[in-house]
């Protein structure tokens, strides 16, 4: 028979027919599935059509289910490494691709970051999202420009400018077409001050206590703080300020000088406090787990990272040490390599730290931040929403616990996971090796497990 059977027990294929059914992407790993009617193997969790019990058969592993005759679905991504963005299939896709947008405010190259066919693309665009790459990243800009027309002073050459547009004309035509107003009639009067308020949208619940107090040990004095229930960070122009403001927003106060970076900025906020998080769904997945029930909160968020490269020096830093003395160390290479400012100080560019010599560590972390500068600087690596852990591992002195924070932490992955960490261990009362078996039924959402563990009380 073509498409041989190599899980024989009755019981066993039961089980896992049932799984399928039910779409348990906890089991993604553990078999693989064989549809004979196209040829196609899948795992559990894949979006397609459920098919039918008589026509399947199930693989412990995706080079048997190939050796069997099958090619690979292109929705579940089935050949794909666990932990890598493939594994988690399109919707991972997707959601790397809006990052990207928001983060670098540039649609060109987008397939090529992905390291995905641009045609397959604007398919899985048109499917998931309803529009083009082109057409989200304008409807962000739109939303921009409206909040910056209506609180601040700003000429609107200025507002176009910020929000990303190219011309005044086109501008003025977006906006016309998008409110059905002209941009003048949108701003009803001059606000007057010194700084900039917006109102970042989020997905409520959301438990920004928790994330203030996650962030608040781990704070770099002089570079960002949290006072009075607001996080504050040092940027060149003064102080960027954000607070709750109500349910479902956010309030970001920056100084009016840093209008023009108003997108960039913006995408920074919803990266470090993991704004285009759905909640509901990711707490009604770990709370299944009766080890996690008790941590996890329907307004769970992972804390991310305000500067990418900076987060990734912290990981290093923090390879086997504490929190307090991690956070300390870094306030150290900040002092003495990056700015000096009369509001406070910057951390140091990859540029400047790929040329000196750090002290006060042991000598294989020093080199490992300097190879990091160097990849980032000489070499083109970008820590964004399209790296890798493979490609972080690259680099001399990042290994598995390293990598997973990076990605956790400054790349915005759902599901890095630092199996090694010793907090993780302590409070699950698991080794390693256990915890990282447990934690693959918290796919694909293992970040936020991570994150629930770290806040626990």
């Amino acid at each position: 028979m073509l498409f041989e059977r190599v899980i024989d027990s009755v019981v066993d294929t039961e089980s896992c027919y049932r799984a399928v059914e039910s779409r348990d992407a906890r089991f993604a790993g553990r078999f693989y599935v064989g549809v004979m009617t196209t040829g196609i193997y899948c795992r559990p969790g894949c979006p397609a059509r459920t098919p039918r019990r008589i026509n399947v058969s199930f693989y412990p592993s995706a080079a048997a289910a190939e050796g069997a005759g099958f090619r690979a679905c292109l929705r579940c991504r089935p050949d794909a490494a666990p932990g890598t963005p493939a594994w988690a299939g399109t919707e991972a896709t997707i959601s790397r691709a809006v990052r990207l947008l928001e983060e670098t405010g540039d649609a060109s190259g987008l397939a090529d970051r992905l390291g995905v066919g641009d045609r397959h693309l604007r398919r899985l665009f048109a499917r998931h999202m309803g529009a083009s790459p082109a057409a989200v990243l304008r409807t962000r800009r739109l939303h921009l420009a409206r909040q910056l027309i209506e609180s601040s002073a700003l000429a609107m050459i200025d507002v176009a400018h910020a929000a990303g547009f190219a011309s005044l004309r086109r501008f003025n035509e977006s906006v016309k077409t998008g409110f059905g107003r002209t941009p003048t009639e949108l701003r009803a009067k001059v606000p007057a001050g010194s700084s900039l308020v917006l109102r970042l949208p989020l997905r409520p619940p959301f438990d920004f206590p928790r994330l203030l107090a996650f962030l608040a040990p781990r704070c770099i004095a002089g570079i960002e703080s949290i006072q009075d229930g607001a996080y504050l960070r040092t940027v060149r122009e003064g102080i960027v300020e954000v607070r709750a403001a109500g349910a479902g927003h956010l309030a970001l106060r920056l100084p009016l000088a840093l209008s023009a970076q108003a997108f960039e900025i913006v995408a920074r906020v919803q990266r470090l406090f993991d704004l285009r998080a759905d909640p509901l769904p990711i707490f009604r997945h770990l709370a299944t787990d009766p080890l996690l029930a008790k941590l996890v909160t329907p307004g769970l968020r992972v804390p991310g990272a305000w500067e990418p490269f900076e987060m990734a020096v912290r990981a290093i830093l923090g390879q086997q040490i504490s929190v307090q003395r991690a956070r300390d160390l870094a306030r150290e290479i900040a002092f003495e390599h990056g700015e000096v400012l009369p509001h406070g100080l910057l951390f140091p560019t990859a540029q400047r730290l790929a040329q000196v010599d750090l002290k006060g560590m042991p000598d294989a972390r020093a080199r490992s931040i300097r190879a990091l500068a160097q990849a980032v600087d000489q070499s083109g690596l970008k820590l964004d929403a399209a790296t890798t852990i493979e490609q972080l591992r690259t680099v001399p002195g990042i290994g598995p616990w390293t990598a997973e924070v990076i990605a956790l932490r400054a790349l915005g992955s759902p599901d890095a996971f630092p199996s090694g960490d010793l907090g993780l261990c302590k409070t699950m009362q698991l080794d390693p090796r256990a915890l990282e078996a447990h934690a693959e039924r918290w796919r694909p959402w293992r970040s936020y497990a991570a994150a629930a563990i770290w806040s626990a009380p």
